[in-house]
C-alpha cells in the first residue's frame, strides 16, 4: 500500500564522529509524530543530487521512545551506497524531510534478561532497547564494538554507565568482544539482540548458535543483505518464472526471472506494500494461500515461513504458482 508521508523538519545536526550525523526531526505541523517503541525504524524520501528518481532509506530511531515530539536518528556516510547516505549528510537545520510512521521489526521481547550486541552504526537500535530498558528497570548488558574512540557514536551514552560495555578494535586483546566471556551459554529466560555491518552480524550469530543458543532467542536487524540472499535475488537462474495470483481480485501474473514478485506487482498498479526492496525491513510481507514459496529474505523467522509469511520483494516459488492474500 502506498506510504502515508509525514512532512518534519531538521531541527538539530551534530556529527557525533567525523563519518556519523546525528538529525533531530520535528513535526512542522506541531502534532504530535505516530508512537514508536525501541528498534522502530522509519522510511525516509530523498531526492539525491543529479538525480530526479526519489530514494527510500530505512534509519533506526535512536532517540528516546515514546518521544512524539522528536524523533532522532544516525546515519553513517558510506561513498559506495547506494546513495542514501551521502544525500542524509546533506540535511541542515532548517531543511524539509518527508518521513514514514514507524514500524518494528525488532522490538524487544518479554525476557527476563537481555544481551544486546551492537558493532558500528548497528548501535542506533540497540541504545534506544537500552534506554527503554533503563526507564523500564530491565536486565541488560549492551555490548558496543567500535574500531576507536574516535568512531563511537552518541558518546552520551557510554560514559560510565554501568550496563554498557565498550569494546575498541585498536585496544589491548583483552577488552575485546569474547562471545565465550560476553555471551556464555544458553540461558533459560535470556534474549539476544545483534544488529551492525554484516560480517560482525555473522560472527555473532554464528558464535552464539556454537555454544547452543536457539533460534528462538536470537534476534537481529540487518541494514544490507546477506551475500547468500544477494546472489539469489532476482536475475538468476529461475526456469521460466512463475505465476501469481491475487487471491482478492483473481488477477494473475507472471513474473519471469529478471523481476521480483513486488517488480511486477507494482509494474501492473497493484497496490502491494514494499520499502527497502531487499528483504530486510519486512514491510512487503504478504501471506500465501497456495503454492510453496522459495524464501529468499533475512527479516522472516523459520515460524514465520512456516505460518505462510513471504517476501514480495525478495522470494520466488519453488511451484508453478502462488496464491497470496492480495
Amino acid at each position: 500500500m502506498a506510504t502515508t508521508w509525514i512532512d518534519a523538519v531538521v531541527t538539530d545536526r551534530t556529527m557525533t564522529t567525523p563519518r556519523v550525523v546525528v538529525l533531530d526531526l520535528e513535526p512542522i505541523d506541531g502534532n504530535p509524530f505516530p508512537e514508536h517503541e525501541a528498534g522502530a525504524h522509519i522510511d525516509v524520501l530523498l531526492s539525491p543530487l543529479g538525480s530526479g528518481t526519489p530514494l527510500v532509506r530505512q534509519y533506526s530511531l535512536c532517540g528516546e521512545p515514546g518521544n512524539r515530539k522528536r524523533y532522532r536518528i544516525a546515519v553513517l556516510r558510506e561513498e559506495r551506497s547506494r546513495g542514501g547516505s551521502v544525500a542524509m549528510h546533506r540535511f541542515e537545520v532548517g531543511d524539509h524531510v518527508r518521513i514514514s510512521a514507524p514500524r518494528n521489526i525488532f522490538r524487544l521481547v518479554p525476557a527476563r534478561r537481555h544481551l544486546l550486541f551492537a558493532g558500528g552504526i548497528g548501535i542506533t537500535p540497540l541504545v534506544a532497547m537500552a534506554q527503554q530498558l533503563d526507564a523500564t528497570g530491565g536486565d541488560y548488558t549492551l555490548h558496543y564494538c567500535a574500531r576507536s574512540a574516535a568512531d563511537v557514536a552518541l558518546t552520551e551514552w557510554f560514559s560510565d554507565h554501568p550496563r554498557i560495555v565498550l569494546h575498541l578494535d585498536d585496544q589491548p586483546a583483552e577488552q575485546k568482544l569474547d562471545l565465550r566471556r560476553d555471551l556464555g551459554d544458553p540461558a533459560e529466560d535470556t534474549a539476544v539482540y545483534v544488529c551492525g555491518p554484516g560480517p560482525f552480524m555473522d560472527h555473532v550469530l554464528d558464535g552464539a548458535r556454537a555454544l547452543g543458543w536457539p533460534p528462538s532467542a536470537l534476534h537481529k536487524e540487518r541494514f544490507t543483505p546477506t551475500a547468500a540472499a544477494a546472489e539469489a535475488a532476482p536475475g538468476g537462474e529461475d526456469g521460466d518464472g512463475f505465476i501469481v495470483r491475487l487471491a482478492s481480485s483473481g488477477a494473475e501474473y507472471h513474473v519471469p526471472p529478471e523481476e521480483s514478485v513486488l517488480d511486477v506487482l507494482l509494474r501492473n498498479g497493484v497496490d502491494a506494500p514494499s520499502s527497502c526492496q531487499q528483504g530486510i525491513c519486512g514491510e512487503c510481507v504478504v501471506r500465501v494461500l497456495a503454492g510453496e514459496p522459495d524464501h529468499r529474505d533475512d527479516v522472516l523467522t523459520d515460524g514465520e515461513r512456516a505460518a505462510g509469511l513471504f517476501t514480495t520483494c525478495s522470494s520466488r516459488a519453488l511451484s508453478p504458482r502462488l496464491e497470496l492474500d492480495l
